[in-house]
Protein backbone atom coordinates (compact mmCIF):
# COMPACT_ATOMS: atom_id res chain seq x y z
CA UNK A 1 0.00 0.00 0.00
CA UNK A 2 1.53 3.26 -1.11
CA UNK A 3 1.90 5.95 1.73
CA UNK A 4 1.19 9.70 0.99
CA UNK A 5 3.55 10.63 3.10
CA UNK A 6 7.13 9.17 3.18
CA UNK A 7 7.98 6.76 6.26
CA UNK A 8 10.71 8.48 8.56
CA UNK A 9 11.66 4.93 8.58
CA UNK A 10 11.30 1.90 6.61
CA UNK A 11 12.62 -1.62 8.37
CA UNK A 12 12.61 -4.76 6.01
CA UNK A 13 12.46 -7.82 7.94
CA UNK A 14 10.31 -7.98 11.17
CA UNK A 15 12.18 -10.58 12.92
CA UNK A 16 13.47 -9.38 16.69
CA UNK A 17 15.54 -6.94 15.21
CA UNK A 18 13.28 -5.44 13.10
CA UNK A 19 9.92 -5.03 15.08
CA UNK A 20 12.11 -4.38 18.24
CA UNK A 21 13.39 -0.96 15.64
CA UNK A 22 9.91 -0.33 14.95
CA UNK A 23 8.47 -0.40 18.32
CA UNK A 24 11.80 1.73 19.49
CA UNK A 25 11.45 3.98 16.27
CA UNK A 26 7.39 5.02 17.53
CA UNK A 27 8.36 5.68 20.97
CA UNK A 28 11.01 8.60 19.99
CA UNK A 29 8.03 9.74 18.05
CA UNK A 30 9.04 8.99 14.06
CA UNK A 31 6.75 7.04 12.20
CA UNK A 32 7.95 3.59 11.00
CA UNK A 33 7.13 0.79 9.17
CA UNK A 34 7.54 -2.57 9.51
CA UNK A 35 7.53 -5.34 6.10
CA UNK A 36 7.85 -8.87 6.45
CA UNK A 37 7.45 -11.36 3.39
CA UNK A 38 6.75 -14.42 6.04
CA UNK A 39 5.86 -14.09 9.83
CA UNK A 40 6.26 -11.37 11.86
CA UNK A 41 8.92 -12.64 14.76
CA UNK A 42 11.52 -13.83 11.72
CA UNK A 43 13.16 -16.90 12.34
CA UNK A 44 13.58 -16.37 16.31
CA UNK A 45 10.27 -16.91 16.38
CA UNK A 46 8.87 -19.32 14.25
CA UNK A 47 11.51 -21.33 13.18
CA UNK A 48 14.26 -20.97 15.79
CA UNK A 49 14.40 -20.07 19.78
CA UNK A 50 11.08 -20.32 20.68
CA UNK A 51 9.84 -23.43 18.93
CA UNK A 52 13.10 -24.88 20.04
CA UNK A 53 12.53 -23.99 23.51
CA UNK A 54 9.05 -25.41 23.56
CA UNK A 55 10.55 -28.34 22.45
CA UNK A 56 13.16 -28.71 25.11
CA UNK A 57 10.58 -27.85 27.95
CA UNK A 58 8.19 -31.16 26.51
CA UNK A 59 11.54 -33.29 25.77
CA UNK A 60 11.78 -32.73 29.50
CA UNK A 61 8.42 -33.65 30.49
CA UNK A 62 8.60 -36.28 28.15
CA UNK A 63 11.72 -37.38 29.86
CA UNK A 64 10.51 -36.90 33.56
CA UNK A 65 8.39 -39.90 33.69
CA UNK A 66 11.60 -42.10 34.24
CA UNK A 67 11.54 -40.00 37.64
CA UNK A 68 8.04 -41.09 38.04
CA UNK A 69 8.59 -44.43 37.87
CA UNK A 70 11.63 -44.45 40.52
CA UNK A 71 8.82 -43.47 42.82
CA UNK A 72 6.81 -46.56 42.08
CA UNK A 73 4.17 -44.91 39.38
CA UNK A 74 3.73 -46.51 36.34
CA UNK A 75 3.34 -44.45 32.90
CA UNK A 76 2.51 -45.68 29.91
CA UNK A 77 4.34 -44.10 27.20
CA UNK A 78 2.74 -46.44 24.64
CA UNK A 79 0.25 -44.07 23.72
CA UNK A 80 2.83 -41.22 22.90
CA UNK A 81 2.81 -39.63 19.56
CA UNK A 82 5.34 -36.77 18.38
CA UNK A 83 2.64 -35.19 16.23
CA UNK A 84 0.96 -33.73 19.37
CA UNK A 85 4.49 -32.14 20.54
CA UNK A 86 4.72 -30.61 17.05
CA UNK A 87 1.19 -29.54 17.09
CA UNK A 88 1.74 -27.79 20.84
CA UNK A 89 5.18 -25.92 19.10
CA UNK A 90 3.20 -24.44 16.49
CA UNK A 91 0.29 -23.10 18.64
CA UNK A 92 3.02 -21.39 20.86
CA UNK A 93 4.25 -19.62 17.98
CA UNK A 94 1.09 -18.70 16.65
CA UNK A 95 0.12 -17.09 19.83
CA UNK A 96 3.46 -15.00 20.02
CA UNK A 97 2.92 -13.87 16.00
CA UNK A 98 -0.82 -12.74 17.17
CA UNK A 99 1.44 -11.19 19.74
CA UNK A 100 3.90 -9.34 18.06
CA UNK A 101 1.54 -8.18 15.97
CA UNK A 102 -0.72 -6.80 18.33
CA UNK A 103 2.65 -4.60 20.00
CA UNK A 104 3.15 -3.17 16.72
CA UNK A 105 -0.70 -2.01 16.59
CA UNK A 106 -0.58 -0.75 19.88
CA UNK A 107 2.59 1.38 19.16
CA UNK A 108 1.52 2.45 15.80
CA UNK A 109 3.73 0.67 14.05
CA UNK A 110 2.23 0.27 10.63
CA UNK A 111 2.87 -3.26 9.29
CA UNK A 112 2.91 -4.54 5.84
CA UNK A 113 3.13 -8.45 4.94
CA UNK A 114 4.71 -8.57 1.32
CA UNK A 115 8.32 -9.13 0.00
CA UNK A 116 10.06 -5.68 -0.44
CA UNK A 117 13.19 -4.95 -2.68
CA UNK A 118 15.20 -1.25 -2.08
CA UNK A 119 14.92 0.60 -5.51
CA UNK A 120 16.84 3.55 -4.68
CA UNK A 121 17.77 5.52 -1.30
CA UNK A 122 14.40 5.74 0.33
CA UNK A 123 12.28 4.08 -2.30
CA UNK A 124 11.18 0.15 -1.40
CA UNK A 125 9.45 -1.92 -3.94
CA UNK A 126 6.41 -3.90 -2.65
CA UNK A 127 6.02 -7.29 -4.93
CA UNK A 128 3.84 -5.74 -7.55
CA UNK A 129 1.92 -3.93 -5.44
CA UNK A 130 3.63 -0.69 -5.86
CA UNK A 131 6.45 1.28 -3.87
CA UNK A 132 6.77 3.16 -0.82
CA UNK A 133 9.12 5.86 0.36
CA UNK A 134 10.94 6.68 3.89
CA UNK A 135 13.69 8.72 4.43
CA UNK A 136 15.83 6.20 6.04
CA UNK A 137 15.98 2.42 5.71
CA UNK A 138 16.83 -0.31 8.33
CA UNK A 139 17.77 -3.72 6.36
CA UNK A 140 16.87 -6.65 9.27
CA UNK A 141 16.69 -9.37 6.23
CA UNK A 142 17.99 -12.14 8.90
CA UNK A 143 19.75 -15.02 7.63
CA UNK A 144 18.51 -18.85 6.69
CA UNK A 145 20.66 -22.68 7.36
CA UNK A 146 23.90 -22.88 5.56
CA UNK A 147 23.98 -25.37 2.71
CA UNK A 148 27.33 -26.80 2.16
CA UNK A 149 27.79 -28.86 -1.12
CA UNK A 150 27.15 -32.18 -1.51
CA UNK A 151 24.48 -31.91 1.87
CA UNK A 152 22.18 -29.83 0.35
CA UNK A 153 19.02 -29.97 2.40
CA UNK A 154 16.26 -31.75 0.90
CA UNK A 155 14.36 -31.76 4.31
CA UNK A 156 13.28 -35.16 3.30
CA UNK A 157 16.57 -37.54 4.19
CA UNK A 158 18.61 -34.54 4.90
CA UNK A 159 17.42 -31.79 6.96
CA UNK A 160 18.01 -28.04 8.63
CA UNK A 161 16.43 -26.37 11.61
CA UNK A 162 13.12 -25.95 9.37
CA UNK A 163 13.23 -29.48 8.59
CA UNK A 164 13.47 -30.74 12.13
CA UNK A 165 10.90 -28.22 13.78
CA UNK A 166 8.36 -29.54 10.95
CA UNK A 167 8.74 -33.14 11.38
CA UNK A 168 5.64 -35.01 12.84
CA UNK A 169 7.12 -37.93 13.08
CA UNK A 170 10.34 -39.02 14.90
CA UNK A 171 13.09 -41.01 12.95
CA UNK A 172 14.40 -44.09 15.09
CA UNK A 173 18.11 -42.31 14.53
CA UNK A 174 19.60 -38.81 13.62
CA UNK A 175 23.15 -37.77 12.76
CA UNK A 176 23.60 -34.40 13.59
CA UNK A 177 26.42 -32.29 11.90
CA UNK A 178 27.85 -29.66 13.82
CA UNK A 179 27.63 -29.51 17.87
CA UNK A 180 27.14 -25.96 17.59
CA UNK A 181 24.45 -24.74 20.22
CA UNK A 182 22.00 -25.75 17.31
CA UNK A 183 23.03 -28.82 16.85
CA UNK A 184 23.53 -29.21 21.34
CA UNK A 185 20.00 -28.55 21.81
CA UNK A 186 18.43 -31.13 18.91
CA UNK A 187 20.89 -33.39 20.23
CA UNK A 188 19.03 -32.88 23.65
CA UNK A 189 15.30 -33.15 22.46
CA UNK A 190 15.98 -36.06 20.20
CA UNK A 191 17.82 -38.18 22.84
CA UNK A 192 15.02 -37.44 25.72
CA UNK A 193 12.24 -38.62 22.92
CA UNK A 194 13.95 -41.96 22.53
CA UNK A 195 15.75 -41.25 18.84
CA UNK A 196 19.26 -42.61 18.74
CA UNK A 197 21.49 -40.19 18.20
CA UNK A 198 25.14 -39.03 16.33
CA UNK A 199 26.37 -35.96 16.80
CA UNK A 200 29.64 -34.97 14.97
CA UNK A 201 32.03 -32.06 15.20
CA UNK A 202 35.00 -30.91 13.15
CA UNK A 203 36.40 -29.10 16.02
CA UNK A 204 38.16 -30.89 18.93
CA UNK A 205 34.99 -30.75 21.41
CA UNK A 206 31.09 -29.85 20.80
CA UNK A 207 30.35 -26.01 21.50
CA UNK A 208 33.59 -24.86 19.87
CA UNK A 209 32.77 -20.96 20.90
CA UNK A 210 32.42 -21.80 24.59
CA UNK A 211 35.08 -22.74 27.15
CA UNK A 212 36.71 -26.10 26.85
CA UNK A 213 36.15 -27.18 30.21
CA UNK A 214 32.28 -26.04 30.17
CA UNK A 215 31.95 -27.93 27.13
CA UNK A 216 33.56 -30.98 28.36
CA UNK A 217 30.86 -31.18 31.37
CA UNK A 218 28.05 -30.96 28.56
CA UNK A 219 29.58 -34.13 26.24
CA UNK A 220 30.02 -35.96 29.25
CA UNK A 221 26.47 -35.86 30.14
CA UNK A 222 25.43 -36.72 26.75
CA UNK A 223 27.53 -39.66 26.63
CA UNK A 224 26.14 -40.62 29.54
CA UNK A 225 22.46 -40.22 28.04
CA UNK A 226 23.08 -42.38 25.26
CA UNK A 227 24.29 -39.73 22.70
CA UNK A 228 27.16 -41.05 20.49
CA UNK A 229 29.73 -37.77 20.52
CA UNK A 230 32.33 -37.87 17.55
CA UNK A 231 34.68 -34.62 17.38
CA UNK A 232 37.81 -34.01 15.56
CA UNK A 233 35.85 -35.46 11.93
CA UNK A 234 34.82 -34.08 9.31
CA UNK A 235 31.91 -35.12 7.27
CA UNK A 236 33.28 -36.03 3.85
CA UNK A 237 30.13 -37.77 2.04
CA UNK A 238 26.71 -39.30 2.15
CA UNK A 239 24.78 -41.85 0.17
CA UNK A 240 21.50 -43.54 0.82
CA UNK A 241 22.13 -47.28 1.88
CA UNK A 242 19.00 -49.73 2.06
CA UNK A 243 17.00 -46.53 2.87
CA UNK A 244 19.26 -45.39 5.85
CA UNK A 245 21.82 -42.37 5.46
CA UNK A 246 25.74 -43.09 5.28
CA UNK A 247 28.18 -40.91 6.16
CA UNK A 248 31.75 -41.03 5.49
CA UNK A 249 33.34 -39.02 8.42
CA UNK A 250 37.31 -38.31 8.08
CA UNK A 251 38.50 -37.82 11.27
CA UNK A 252 41.60 -35.51 12.21
CA UNK A 253 43.89 -38.49 13.49
CA UNK A 254 43.92 -40.17 9.64
CA UNK A 255 41.04 -42.75 10.56
CA UNK A 256 37.57 -42.78 8.34
CA UNK A 257 35.05 -43.65 10.19
CA UNK A 258 31.29 -44.62 8.57
CA UNK A 259 27.94 -43.65 10.34
CA UNK A 260 24.16 -44.73 9.39
CA UNK A 261 20.97 -43.08 10.45
CA UNK A 262 17.35 -42.65 9.04
CA UNK A 263 18.00 -38.82 8.94
CA UNK A 264 20.68 -36.39 9.06
CA UNK A 265 20.62 -32.42 10.67
CA UNK A 266 22.84 -30.19 9.15
CA UNK A 267 23.32 -27.75 11.69
CA UNK A 268 26.66 -26.35 10.11
CA UNK A 269 25.45 -22.61 10.57
CA UNK A 270 23.45 -19.85 8.81
CA UNK A 271 23.95 -17.32 5.75
CA UNK A 272 22.95 -13.90 5.82
CA UNK A 273 19.83 -13.18 3.23
CA UNK A 274 21.61 -9.94 1.59
CA UNK A 275 20.94 -11.26 -2.15
CA UNK A 276 18.11 -9.86 -4.18
CA UNK A 277 16.91 -6.88 -1.87
CA UNK A 278 18.24 -4.12 -4.08
CA UNK A 279 21.85 -3.44 -2.30
CA UNK A 280 23.41 -2.28 -5.43
CA UNK A 281 20.56 -0.26 -6.19
CA UNK A 282 21.74 1.91 -3.47
CA UNK A 283 25.47 1.17 -3.54
CA UNK A 284 26.09 -1.37 -1.48
CA UNK A 285 28.42 -4.30 -1.34
CA UNK A 286 28.73 -7.10 0.99
CA UNK A 287 32.02 -8.65 2.46
CA UNK A 288 31.38 -12.75 2.25
CA UNK A 289 27.31 -11.93 2.17
CA UNK A 290 27.62 -9.39 5.20
CA UNK A 291 27.06 -5.77 5.29
CA UNK A 292 29.43 -3.32 6.72
CA UNK A 293 28.42 -0.92 8.50
CA UNK A 294 29.66 1.75 11.73
CA UNK A 295 29.48 2.24 15.01
CA UNK A 296 25.57 2.79 14.85
CA UNK A 297 24.85 0.50 11.93
CA UNK A 298 24.70 3.08 9.05
CA UNK A 299 25.73 1.66 5.72
CA UNK A 300 28.19 2.98 3.40
CA UNK A 301 25.01 5.24 2.23
CA UNK A 302 23.31 7.76 4.07
CA UNK A 303 19.88 6.81 5.63
CA UNK A 304 20.14 3.02 5.17
CA UNK A 305 21.47 0.96 8.03
CA UNK A 306 21.58 -2.72 8.77
CA UNK A 307 21.27 -5.07 11.88
CA UNK A 308 20.84 -8.24 12.99
CA UNK A 309 22.21 -11.37 10.85
CA UNK A 310 23.12 -9.48 7.96
CA UNK A 311 26.00 -7.50 9.82
CA UNK A 312 29.23 -9.34 11.22
CA UNK A 313 28.31 -9.75 15.12
CA UNK A 314 27.07 -12.40 16.97
CA UNK A 315 23.79 -13.94 15.23
CA UNK A 316 21.58 -13.84 18.01
CA UNK A 317 17.83 -12.39 18.59
CA UNK A 318 18.63 -9.88 21.73
CA UNK A 319 22.03 -8.57 19.54
CA UNK A 320 19.39 -7.86 16.59
CA UNK A 321 17.49 -6.17 18.90
CA UNK A 322 19.73 -3.88 20.63
CA UNK A 323 21.31 -3.08 17.35
CA UNK A 324 17.74 -2.24 16.01
CA UNK A 325 17.32 0.00 19.27
CA UNK A 326 20.64 1.67 18.71
CA UNK A 327 20.18 2.04 14.75
CA UNK A 328 16.65 4.26 15.35
CA UNK A 329 18.41 6.15 18.06
CA UNK A 330 20.81 7.38 15.54
CA UNK A 331 18.16 8.17 13.34
CA UNK A 332 15.95 9.92 15.56
CA UNK A 333 19.28 12.04 16.33
CA UNK A 334 19.26 10.50 20.28
CA UNK A 335 23.22 10.40 21.66
CA UNK A 336 26.00 9.77 22.30
CA UNK A 337 25.11 6.10 21.96
CA UNK A 338 26.77 3.22 23.51
CA UNK A 339 28.46 0.49 21.37
CA UNK A 340 28.15 -3.01 22.24
CA UNK A 341 30.73 -4.70 24.02
CA UNK A 342 31.60 -8.03 22.19
CA UNK A 343 32.61 -9.29 25.68
CA UNK A 344 29.25 -8.47 27.32
CA UNK A 345 26.37 -10.50 24.88
CA UNK A 346 25.48 -13.04 26.79
CA UNK A 347 25.50 -16.47 24.86
CA UNK A 348 23.23 -19.41 26.16
CA UNK A 349 22.39 -23.04 25.25
CA UNK A 350 18.98 -24.30 26.63
CA UNK A 351 19.58 -27.95 26.41
CA UNK A 352 19.97 -29.75 30.07
CA UNK A 353 22.73 -28.88 31.45
CA UNK A 354 21.92 -25.46 30.08
CA UNK A 355 25.36 -23.66 28.95
CA UNK A 356 26.06 -19.64 29.05
CA UNK A 357 29.30 -17.53 29.21
CA UNK A 358 30.07 -13.72 28.06
CA UNK A 359 33.18 -12.18 28.16
CA UNK A 360 36.74 -14.31 27.53
CA UNK A 361 37.47 -17.60 27.16
CA UNK A 362 41.09 -18.78 28.66
CA UNK A 363 41.97 -19.53 25.45
CA UNK A 364 41.04 -15.79 24.09
CA UNK A 365 42.78 -14.67 27.54
CA UNK A 366 46.28 -16.60 26.40
CA UNK A 367 46.24 -15.48 22.59
CA UNK A 368 45.74 -11.90 23.63
CA UNK A 369 48.55 -11.92 26.17
CA UNK A 370 45.99 -10.60 28.87
CA UNK A 371 46.75 -11.55 32.37
CA UNK A 372 44.07 -13.51 34.00
CA UNK A 373 43.37 -15.64 36.89
CA UNK A 374 40.01 -18.21 36.99
CA UNK A 375 38.03 -19.31 40.13
CA UNK A 376 35.71 -22.50 39.94
CA UNK A 377 32.96 -23.71 41.91
CA UNK A 378 31.15 -27.33 41.32
CA UNK A 379 27.05 -27.28 41.50
CA UNK A 380 27.52 -30.28 43.83
CA UNK A 381 28.76 -28.08 46.52
CA UNK A 382 25.08 -25.91 46.15
CA UNK A 383 22.91 -27.21 49.22
CA UNK A 384 19.53 -26.43 46.40
CA UNK A 385 21.19 -28.19 43.73
CA UNK A 386 22.18 -31.50 45.78
CA UNK A 387 18.05 -31.37 47.29
CA UNK A 388 17.18 -30.91 43.82
CA UNK A 389 19.06 -34.04 42.15
CA UNK A 390 20.98 -30.98 39.28
CA UNK A 391 24.35 -31.46 40.88
CA UNK A 392 25.59 -31.65 37.13
CA UNK A 393 27.35 -28.48 36.33
CA UNK A 394 30.19 -26.02 37.56
CA UNK A 395 30.54 -22.01 37.58
CA UNK A 396 33.70 -20.42 36.33
CA UNK A 397 35.20 -17.18 36.18
CA UNK A 398 38.17 -15.39 34.76
CA UNK A 399 39.28 -11.95 35.83
CA UNK A 400 42.18 -9.59 36.07
CA UNK A 401 44.36 -10.31 38.93
CA UNK A 402 44.90 -6.51 39.86
CA UNK A 403 41.81 -5.19 39.45
CA UNK A 404 39.24 -7.81 40.45
CA UNK A 405 37.41 -6.96 37.16
CA UNK A 406 35.35 -9.77 35.98
CA UNK A 407 36.86 -10.57 32.16
CA UNK A 408 34.08 -13.48 31.30
CA UNK A 409 32.01 -16.24 33.16
CA UNK A 410 30.82 -19.93 32.19
CA UNK A 411 28.40 -21.35 33.29
CA UNK A 412 27.22 -25.39 32.76
CA UNK A 413 24.41 -26.44 34.62
CA UNK A 414 20.49 -26.14 36.05
CA UNK A 415 19.30 -22.79 35.14
CA UNK A 416 22.50 -21.29 33.88
CA UNK A 417 20.77 -19.03 31.02
CA UNK A 418 19.16 -17.16 33.77
CA UNK A 419 22.05 -17.46 36.48
CA UNK A 420 24.62 -15.65 34.16
CA UNK A 421 22.76 -12.17 34.19
CA UNK A 422 23.88 -11.17 37.81
CA UNK A 423 27.41 -11.51 37.04
CA UNK A 424 27.02 -9.95 33.45
CA UNK A 425 24.97 -7.61 35.53
CA UNK A 426 27.94 -6.98 38.03
CA UNK A 427 30.29 -6.37 34.65
CA UNK A 428 28.29 -4.07 32.89
CA UNK A 429 27.51 -1.68 36.11
CA UNK A 430 30.61 -1.31 37.69
CA UNK A 431 29.46 -3.55 40.93
CA UNK A 432 32.25 -5.10 42.34
CA UNK A 433 32.68 -8.77 42.99
CA UNK A 434 32.78 -8.04 46.62
CA UNK A 435 29.44 -6.18 46.31
CA UNK A 436 27.87 -9.15 44.89
CA UNK A 437 29.89 -11.45 47.68
CA UNK A 438 28.62 -8.93 50.61
CA UNK A 439 25.12 -9.18 49.12
CA UNK A 440 22.33 -11.63 50.93
CA UNK A 441 21.54 -14.29 48.65
CA UNK A 442 18.61 -16.21 49.75
CA UNK A 443 19.33 -20.05 50.92
CA UNK A 444 18.61 -22.69 49.32
CA UNK A 445 19.41 -20.95 45.59
CA UNK A 446 21.68 -21.88 43.00
CA UNK A 447 22.18 -17.84 43.20
CA UNK A 448 24.82 -18.51 46.17
CA UNK A 449 27.48 -20.17 43.76
CA UNK A 450 27.65 -16.73 42.00
CA UNK A 451 27.63 -15.39 45.58
CA UNK A 452 30.49 -18.05 46.83
CA UNK A 453 32.09 -17.84 43.33
CA UNK A 454 32.38 -13.82 43.61
CA UNK A 455 33.76 -14.25 46.87
CA UNK A 456 36.39 -15.85 45.68
CA UNK A 457 37.50 -13.58 42.99
CA UNK A 458 37.29 -10.47 45.81
CA UNK A 459 39.75 -12.84 48.48
CA UNK A 460 41.95 -13.63 44.79
CA UNK A 461 41.51 -17.26 45.39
Amino acid sequence: MPNAQPYDVIIIGGGPGGYTAGIRAAQLGLKPCVIERESLGGVCLNWGCIPTKNLIHQAGIFHSRLELERMGCSVDACTFHYEAVYNQSREVVRTLVEGVEQLLKRNRVAYIHAAAKIVSPGQVALDDAGEISGKNIVIATGSRPLQIEGFECDEDRILSSNGVLSLKELPESLIILGAGAIGCEFAYIMNRFGVRVHLVEMENHILPGEDARVASVLERSFKENGIDVITGARAESVETVSGSLSIMLAEKKGSAKRIEARKALCAFGRTPNTDGIGLENVGLKTEKGFIPVGDCYQTGTEGVYAIGDVVKTPLLAHVASKEGEIAVEHIAGRGPLPRIDPDTIPSAVYCEPQVASFGLREEQAKERGIPYKKVQLPYRSLGKAVAAGTTEGMMKALYDPETREILGAHIVGHDATELIHEILLARTAGVSPGDIAGMIHAHPTLSEGVMELMRMVDAGT
